[in-house]
């Protein structure tokens, strides 16, 4: 049989969630330097922020103790392969078909049924083995056409370096402190999606072992159709 998750998939996989623990927990860090949110260009005084952010404790952050200039090597760092990984998985979603065949949705993966019966199969003894279900489809969806690629833009819109290359990115997202504070939202919407996948992928663990082994397709989805 052949796998069901290609070497290209799995190598991405995990080098991309290396590289987004170590961007969350710096950027956790370089939030602390400011924890003050803004729409538009400019944003200094707290009484315009519309969201005050927590100070994150030093276990949650890289490193574990305030240094900005730290967090931010590291937050660099793990920029590089979480923005090429993105490019690179796009290009082999996009040749081997796995974005067309697994990922792309339908209206009637939409629908409140078609949720509910996912939500269902995947308690099942299988575990979703027969494919990607509905709301796979539409997680999975948000975060490869949406979240990621919304980190990697808005994080180019705010480094110092780049703006002057692109100043057409930062109008397009609204501004500087506009697409800091979409950043933020990324980051945190990416976190939820990690948290929802390491429940589901823990209710099963066969998930996670073909995410190492590259797993088997289903015989059904292989066997040639009879007459």
């Amino acid at each position: 049989m052949a796998s069901r998750h290609t070497i290209s998939t799995r190598l991405w996989h995990w080098v991309n969630a290396g590289a987004i623990i170590v961007l969350f927990m710096s950027g956790l860090n370089i939030s602390n330097a400011h924890r003050y949110l803004y729409w538009g260009n400019y944003g200094f005084d707290p009484k315009d922020a519309w969201l005050s952010v927590i100070r994150f404790p030093g276990w949650a952050t890289i490193p574990q103790h305030y240094n900005l200039a730290i967090a931010r090597d590291w937050h660099l760092l793990a920029a590089w392969p979480f923005g090429l990984g993105l490019l690179f998985i796009w290009a082999a979603m996009l040749a081997n078909g796995h974005f067309r065949h697994n990922l792309m949705t339908s209206p009637r993966d939409w629908t409140p049924g078609a949720v509910l019966a996912s939500l269902k199969a995947h308690s099942g003894s299988d575990g979703g083995a027969r494919g990607y279900n509905p709301v796979q489809k539409i997680l999975y969806g948000a975060v490869f056409g949406v979240l990621l690629p919304l980190m990697l833009f808005t994080g180019l819109a705010i480094s110092p370096g780049f703006e002057p290359a692109a100043p057409w990115l930062v109008e397009v997202l609204g501004g500087r402190q506009s697409a800091r504070s979409l950043h933020f939202i990324a980051a945190w919407g990416i976190f939820a999606f990690v948290v929802i996948h390491l429940v589901l992928a823990l209710a099963n663990w066969r998930l996670i072992l073909a995410m190492i082994t590259g797993g088997k397709r289903p015989a059904e989805q292989e066997a040639p159709a009879h007459g």
